[in-house]
């Protein structure tokens, strides 16, 4: 049977990249948000609470609401 890994069975350098890659998801997701509901509705394709909840999908969410969630 495989033990499962923990946080103190990683490396530093997989730390350091662990908390790199949430620090830039977590800023991605609040762009993501704080765009979304500056802009007016008729800017925002869909319903803005799908998208806040599409935001809280790791990378996908917030670079979703980038590509197809905003009207210009």
């Amino acid at each position: 049977m495989v033990k499962k890994k923990s946080v103190k069975d990683l490396t530093a350098q997989q730390k350091k990249m662990a908390g790199v890659g949430a620090t830039v998801q977590v800023l991605l997701a609040g762009f993501a948000l704080a765009d979304m509901w500056r802009r007016p509705a008729a800017e925002v394709r869909g319903s803005r609470a799908l998208w806040s909840a599409a935001c809280a999908v790791n990378f996908f969410g917030p670079l979703s609401y980038f590509i197809f969630g905003r009207r210009k």
